[in-house]
């Protein structure tokens, strides 16, 4: 901690503003990959394609500049269906997927974008590679022969695996690899509608030299180190497809709570079968046990009740399916209603005439329902008067009638309708209907003062309707004004005492309501009906809600509060408060909205304004927070090499901003840095000073120095006004290792991401692409490009352009390296300046090979020089070393800039880029095959000493 202390206490705290409007920018985005990438295409047909293993880690990073920084997500398209993987969209730089699943493959898209211009959209397609175990099935044909006495015996070997790529079969008979034509009797084949996925092997009029193990071998290629799969299967003279048998009956008629146990066995197939089970409802309960062929159901439900099937199977043929049904006894919903004289249009129960009474119940299974009437308590039977009949159930199932004929006096009492099943078990269901002098048809009324019935928003309320009648029939619940569902979600709510009870009752919920008898347990005539009309009061909804206003002193403030709805929306008075303090107060008129200004705002000003709005139901409030908080600063992280680094332990950090609408309060006077070392706790923080005013897009910098290598660190600015302090950001800035420009050796040979700290120009045509021989697409770009990396690895990396279309002749892609420090031998100035030897490996094969120009840039430099090394045309299948000393006078650049020639095979590429203290030296005679002339008069390269040279390297 007190190493720590001493350095940040060594900070540089100097800020130099370099007023630049253009620095705002809108987003660009390309992505980058790791993880576990056993292939990638770029820009194929103007798409890139990622290919990966099943099971291996993902990881797409996506690189954007533009300022303000850009927000980024991740989106997926899967084939034409768009899906948000993961839940949601991955909100920052880095994509990660570990252990990578088929269905995960499909486009992947990084959007950036930072309110300026279009957002900037790149994609990449995710090709996941899997190879699964193959499976055989075996199927028979017999045929009989015309007027012939034989029959001929035809066996097919289907072979089937799912991958991709697509797969490709092979066979073998014992140890012998089976092709077609190999023996007459036997032929290979693909099935037209599934090519490339079948593999069907045709046995043709069964030999005994048929009988045998037969292998079907399943390859990808070995692509992503995908191994083949292989499955063997066995054909004998008892091969056979399976059969099954049944050991219960159909149905199994069950009562609930007992345990089923269903029994499948087989009786046939070679190989041996395997059982299974299946249920009608897709899945088997959660409490079933399957043991072998036998499905046990403890403790079954009606819920558990439908078709069971034993399935058996053993890929020779068709499976073998049994079936049957559990049926569970259960008697339910028992209802009853009274139809009185119904052959004369009247409502009302008369003696001398008919009465009906019906009553019915649901059963399992329906043929086992038996109905019983009881009057008082006693048994009936069907007489000429009380006739007692079971409606058709195809009608009306589960129902039965009594019909009263001629009602005498004597006929009133209670009735009893009981329900049961043949055989017990199940408890019986009974409903009285009373019959007598006071058994009237219902009537439906709304007691008074209960509508319009008005409440606030929030409340219970019960709306009500009085039910008179005997018996009192069910009141169904239900909207009267619009086809809309209840509060309970249903479209009706049943009531057996008239009241519909609303709990936290909404807005929404306005309107009319009707309440009307039900049939059931009531009279069976022409449904009564009433409305009931509910007015819910809700206090003003206003906005804003809460808004910050920034703004300095002295400067008007204009305020606004509207009102989007209310109930009641007269009578609407608001109030203006600053804190607790009135400022003022009205009633609105016309006008949905209110107004206040601060001419000139001082420093009693600041604070929370508060709008309240008022009727009957309550108040909605606007609130508004006045300051003067300055906004954030805005880190800028497209900084030009903002890494460098003077000392072995330490490097230095180039801090850059611009300031959010900086015009909008108080002069900004300082900022607070705050730095601390990630995963420490306490800040180290100092102020810097601001002089003159700072302007919309002016970019701020501040030199960080002393900073341990290599640790990263987490940085804090926050603007201060005379308000206080505003806004804070921050961002985190790391060390990149591997780079020291004060190595006495440098060497890149962009095997990692980073490459080195090497960027792509920013003004040239495109850019220089990371790629290795094994992810190359050769069938494309034939005749151009490396077969491998400089050291022969067809794994290892080195850079390209790629000259195919869009590319254009003449265009120019530039590799920039980092900058190097020039370290001079006499502490008072640089009379001699060092040696230093630049060398660098390419590679420049193909009949359209352009030009490949080396420039030194020195840093101040205004003088435009031409290359410092050049050679055009094609060179040959090989790489080869080019050499040149160098003598910088200061801090330099090194720039690789490659010229597109007339056509696509014109591919160059460089590799093993070394910088080193001291002449080139071994140089052998300079043997230039041909040479360009500057192109590029921008570009500012240094007086240098030249030696060339190419040494043949390995192909």
């Amino acid at each position: 901690m007190d190493l720590i202390i001493s350095v940040l206490g060594l900070l540089t705290l100097s800020l130099e503003g370099i007023r630049c409007q253009g620095v705002y920018a809108p987003p660009t985005v390309r992505i980058v990959h790791s993880g576990h990438a056993c292939n990638v295409e770029e820009e194929r047909h103007t798409e890139r394609v990622y290919t990966i293993r099943e099971g291996e880690t993902l990881e797409l990073t996506c690189l954007v500049t533009g300022h303000p920084r850009p927000q980024i997500r991740w989106t997926k398209t899967a084939g034409s269906v768009s899906d948000r993987f993961q839940d949601s969209s991955v909100f920052n730089e880095t994509l990660h997927i570990s252990k990578i699943q088929r269905h995960q493959g499909g486009r992947y898209y990084c959007k950036a974008e930072n309110g300026l211009g279009s957002p900037a959209i790149k994609s990449i397609r995710v090709d996941v590679y899997y190879l699964d175990d193959p499976l055989v099935t075996v199927h028979q044909s017999v045929g009989e022969a015309k007027e012939q006495f034989y029959y001929e015996r035809t066996v097919f070997l289907r072979c089937v695996a799912n991958s991709n790529p697509p797969v490709r079969y092979s066979w073998h008979r014992g140890r012998d690899v089976l092709s077609q034509g190999s023996d007459k009797g036997v032929e290979i084949y693909e099935p037209f509608f599934t090519q490339g996925e079948t593999k069907i092997l045709k046995l043709k009029n069964l030999r005994p030299q048929d009988y045998a193990n037969y292998s079907c071998i399943a390859s990808v290629r070995n692509v992503c180190g995908i191994s083949d799969r292989n499955i063997v299967f066995k054909l004998t003279n008892k091969t056979a497809s399976p059969s099954i048998k049944l050991l219960v009956e159909d149905p199994i008629v069950v009562n609930p709570g007992q345990t089923v146990s269903l029994v499948c066995i087989t009786t046939g197939g070679e190989p041996n079968p395997t059982l299974s089970w299946v249920s009608s409802s897709d899945s088997l309960p959660e409490k079933s046990v399957v043991k072998g062929g036998t499905l046990t159901l403890p403790a079954i439900t009606s819920d558990e009740a439908g078709v069971y099937s034993c399935v058996a199977s053993n890929n020779v043929g068709n499976p073998a399916k049994k079936s049957t049904t559990i049926v569970v006894r259960a008697l339910k919903k028992g209802r009853f209603w009274i139809t009185p004289d119904p052959y004369h249009n009247d409502d009302n129960i008369q003696i001398g005439r008919e009465v009906k009474i019906s009553c019915q119940v649901e059963a399992t299974p329906p043929e086992e329902l038996i109905f019983g009437w009881l009057k008082n308590g006693r048994a009936m039977r069907s007489s000429e008067r009380m006739v007692i009949t079971q409606t058709d159930p195809d009608i009306s199932p589960g129902t039965t009638n009594l019909d009263i004929i001629d009602l005498k006096f004597t006929d009133f009492g209670t009735y009893t309708c009981v329900a049961a099943l043949k055989g017990g078990g199940i408890p019986e269901i009974s409903i009285d209907v009373n019959i007598s002098s006071t058994t009237v048809p219902p009537n439906l009324t709304v007691p008074r003062g209960k509508s319009p019935l008005v409440v606030r928003e929030g409340d219970t309320v019960e709306l009500e309707c009085l039910v008179s009648g005997k018996p009192k029939p069910i009141i169904l619940w239900s909207r009267a004004d619009k086809e809309a569902p209840m509060p309970d979600g249903s479209l009706q709510a049943e009531s057996y005492d008239g009241v519909l009870r609303i709990v936290n009752v909404s807005r929404e919920m306005t309107g009319s309501y009707r309440c009307q008898t039900s049939q059931f347990n009531g009279f069976n005539v022409k449904p009564r009906e009433a409305v009931v009309e509910l007015i819910v009061q809700y206090p003003p909804s206003v906005e804003p809600v809460l808004l910050e206003m920034r703004q300095g002193l002295g400067r008007p403030v204009v305020m606004n509060c509207r009102v989007l709805r209310a109930h009641p929306s007269r009578v609407l008075r608001y109030e203006w408060r600053l804190g607790n303090r009135l400022l003022h107060a009205g009633h609105f008129d016309q006008s949905d909205e209110t107004e206040y200004t601060v001419k000139s705002l001082n420093r009693e000003g600041w604070g929370e304004y508060t709008c309240d709005v008022n009727n009957e139901a309550g108040a909605g409030r606007c609130t508004f927070l006045v300051t003067g908080k300055a906004y954030p600063p805005e880190f800028y992280y497209d900084t030009y090499s903002p890494l460098w680094q003077n000392r072995p332990t330490v490097y230095g950090f180039k801090l850059q901003w611009t300031q959010m609408n900086p015009n909008a309060v108080d002069r900004i006077v300082a900022y607070r840095l705050g730095i601390r070392q990630t995963g420490l706790q306490r800040w180290w923080e100092q102020e810097i000073p601001v002089d003159g005013t700072i302007t919309k897009g002016e970019l701020n910098t501040h030199n960080l120095t002393e900073l341990i290598k290599p640790a990263a660190y987490e940085v804090r600015l926050t603007p201060i006004t005379r308000f206080g302090e505003g806004d804070s950001t921050i961002r985190i800035i790391t060390y990149s290792a591997p780079v020291n420009p004060h190595l006495r050796e440098f060497h890149c040979s962009f095997e990692e991401e980073p490459i080195c700290m090497f960027t792509q120009d920013k003004n040239d045509d495109f850019d220089w692409t990371r790629h290795s021989a094994a992810t190359r697409d050769t069938k494309y770009t034939p005749n151009t490009g490396p077969s491998d990396d400089r050291s022969g690895s067809k794994q290892g990396f080195y850079m390209y352009i790629e000259t195919s279309r869009p590319r254009k002749e003449g265009e120019v892609a530039r590799l920039v390296s980092p900058f190097f420090n020039v370290v001079p031998k006499n502490p008072y100035g640089i009379a001699n300046p060092p040696a230093y030897c630049f060398s660098f490996f390419f590679h420049m094969y193909g009949k359209h090979i352009g030009t490949l120009n080396a420039f030194l840039r020195q840093k101040g430099q205004t003088v435009a020089e031409g290359p410092a090394w050049s050679l055009s045309g094609n060179q040959g299948d090989r790489w080869k070393q080019a050499k040149v000393s160098i003598h910088p006078t200061a801090s330099f650049q090194v720039v690789l800039e490659g010229i597109r020639g007339p056509g696509i095979e014109g591919d160059i590429a460089i590799d093993d880029v070394t910088l080193e203290e001291g002449e080139c030296r071994d140089l052998p005679p300079i043997n230039l095959r041909s040479s360009a002339p500057p192109t590029s008069a921008h570009i500012w390269p240094l007086s240098v000493t030249l030696a060339m040279t190419f040494l043949w390297g390995r192909r």
